[in-house]
C-alpha cells in the first residue's frame, strides 16, 4: 500500500468501505435479499422463502440461462479471435494506420448500444445478409459490443511485449508464422484471457441492443429479468439476477485461474 502510516492506512480503509458499501455492495445486497423476501413494505424485508429460486432455475428462466451462456461464449470466442488479430496487424502499421483502427474498434462503444441494435436491425433484414428473427442476429450483436474489449486489451499487452524474444527467434531462422504461434500469442496468453472474461461478462448482462434483436425463441437472461419486473415479480426477478450474477462469477472464477496459470508459463 502507497500508504505507509498506520493513521493513513486506517483512514483509506474507511474511505473505501464509506464508498464502497452504499455505492456498490449495497445494491447487490438489496437484490440478495429482495430474491428471499416474501414481502417488502417497510425498510427491511419480510419473511423468507427459495420459492423464487424454483422459478429462477427451471422452465422458461433455465432456458434463458442456457441461452445467456451460448451467447455470450459465442460472441466471446468470435470477439477474442477479431479483436486479437486486429490488434496484431494494428501493431505493424504506421501512426495514422493504427489511429483509423483504433478509432474502427471503439465506435460501437463510443455510441448507445441501441444505436448498433438499430443498426444491426436494419442492415440485416433483407437479403443477401437476412438474420433478423434469427439467434445468429443477437450473437452478431453482442460480438459488435464486445470486440472493442478485446482489440483494446490485447492492444495494450502487445505493447508492453519485449520485442528481443521475437527477434532472438527471428535471428535463429524462425518463420513469421512460427514466432506469431509460438512466441507472441503465448506471451499474449494471460490477456487474451482477461479479454475473454471481460467479453463474457458483458455479453451476459447486455440488454439494450438485445431488446431490439432477440426472436421469441431466443430469449437471454437480462430480458427475462426484465420482463419479470416488468410484469411486476419483483422478487422472482431478483432470483433471476442472483442466478445470472452467481453464474457469472463461476465463469469469471474460472477464467482467472486459467489466467494465472498462463501467466506462470
Amino acid at each position: 500500500m502507497l500508504v505507509h502510516s498506520r493513521g493513513g492506512r486506517w483512514a483509506t480503509w474507511i474511505v473505501f468501505f464509506v464508498l464502497f458499501l452504499p455505492l456498490f455492495a449495497l445494491p447487490l445486497l438489496v437484490v440478495v435479499a429482495a430474491s428471499f423476501a416474501t414481502n417488502w413494505s417497510g425498510a427491511f424485508p419480510s419473511g423468507f422463502t427459495t420459492g423464487h429460486y424454483d422459478a429462477a432455475t427451471t422452465g422458461d428462466s433455465l432456458q434463458a440461462l442456457t441461452t445467456s451462456l451460448i451467447t455470450a461464449l459465442t460472441a466471446s470466442v468470435l470477439a477474442l479471435t477479431v479483436g486479437a488479430w486486429a490488434a496484431l496487424a494494428a501493431a505493424s502499421l504506421k501512426k495514422r494506420g493504427k489511429q483509423a483502427m483504433d478509432a474502427l474498434f471503439v465506435l460501437p462503444v463510443a455510441v448507445p448500444s441501441v444505436v448498433v441494435g438499430l443498426a444491426i436491425l436494419v442492415a440485416f433484414s433483407k437479403p443477401p445478409f437476412l438474420l433478423n428473427g434469427t439467434r445468429w442476429i443477437v450473437i452478431l450483436a453482442h460480438t459488435v459490443l464486445v470486440t472493442a474489449f478485446a482489440y483494446q486489451s490485447v492492444s495494450a499487452a502487445i505493447l508492453r511485449l519485449d520485442p528481443m524474444y521475437e527477434q532472438a527467434a527471428a535471428s535463429l531462422g524462425a518463420r513469421p508464422s512460427y514466432v506469431l504461434w509460438r512466441v507472441r500469442l503465448p506471451l499474449l496468453l494471460p490477456s487474451l484471457n482477461a479479454a475473454a472474461g471481460l467479453c463474457f461478462a458483458l455479453s451476459m448482462g447486455e440488454l439494450s441492443a438485445t431488446m431490439m434483436l432477440y426472436p421469441p425463441d431466443w430469449t437471454p437472461l437480462p430480458v427475462q429479468i426484465f420482463a419479470a419486473t416488468d410484469r411486476g415479480s419483483l422478487f422472482t426477478g431478483a432470483a433471476v439476477a442472483v442466478v445470472l450474477m452467481g453464474t457469472t462469477l463461476l465463469v469469471l472464477l474460472a477464467v482467472s485461474r486459467i489466467r494465472t496459470k498462463a501467466s506462470y508459463r
